[in-house]
């Protein structure tokens, strides 16, 4: 498996920790220079570096911010003269309350900007820094939720995700004859921060029908899979990621 990926470089956005982290080690133990960007945990984005060693490559930025979404994208570029893969990875499962004005409008608004907005601008540099390497990989991290959408509390976050999903199969429909691939994977209850207490919850994993929460490192090998153009056909695809919790 070692040098599926030699010579690429890949953003993954959101690597600190859970599957961001994951997908740093695997796409790198595959032979990738990986620009592994964080927005605050630096002490275990540093960590994950030093324990990989060479070919990866810090970026710290606000992705709520526009400003802060180019500068990611242009360090990540200047590190090796470009990208070829993008991985959106980093979100968050953000509340928006229907029963109080500032909390829903917070909800949402913050949902767009990390769950639907930054991934969308990240792209949008993608494409431009594709197509001037004659092509390249995109894949997002969307959700269960953009199918079947999320729970009362989280409305928001499942309308994000849905949109990411809807961007994703956009873009390869309309740029696969510029050589730009796009897929997304829809991950279910993964054992990272956001699910928390309930990955291990056992009422939780009384209903799974794996009878576990989805390890961070299941979803790294698909995007490391994807990643690596194995199958161009599969551009446009969504893989999803839920031990059968959720089928379609």
């Amino acid at each position: 498996m070692t040098g599926r990926m030699d010579g690429k470089t890949v953003l993954v956005t959101g690597a600190s920790r859970g599957i961001g982290r994951a997908t740093v080690e695997v796409l790198h133990r595959d032979g990738a220079h990986v620009v592994l960007h964080y927005g605050n945990d630096k002490d275990s984005a540093q960590a994950t570096a030093d324990r990989l060693g060479d070919r990866v490559h810090l970026v710290q930025g606000d992705l709520r911010d526009p400003a802060e979404r180019q500068r990611v994208w242009t360090e990540a570029a200047a590190w090796r003269g470009g990208v070829d893969v993008l991985v959106n990875n980093a979100g968050a499962w953000l509340a928006s309350h229907i029963g109080d004005d500032g909390a829903w409008q917070q909800g949402w608004q913050g949902n767009y900007d990390l769950n639907l907005l930054a991934p969308a601008d990240l792209c949008r540099q993608a494409i431009l820094g594709f197509r001037q390497r004659g092509g390249g990989i995109i894949i997002n991290t969307t959700s269960r939720s953009a199918h079947r959408g999320d729970d009362a509390e989280h409305l928001a976050y499942g309308a994000a995700k849905g949109g990411l999903l809807a961007l994703t199969k956009g873009i390869a429909r309309g740029y696969a004859r510029e050589n730009i691939l796009a897929y997304a994977v829809a991950p279910g209850w993964v054992a990272t921060d956001i699910a928390g207490d309930l990955a291990t919850d056992p009422a939780v994993l009384e209903g799974l029908p794996l009878g576990e929460v989805t390890p961070p490192g299941d979803v790294a090998e698909v995007i490391a899979f994807l990643a690596s153009a194995r199958s161009r056909h599969t551009t446009g695809a969504t893989i999803d990621i839920t031990g059968a919790d959720y089928v379609r």
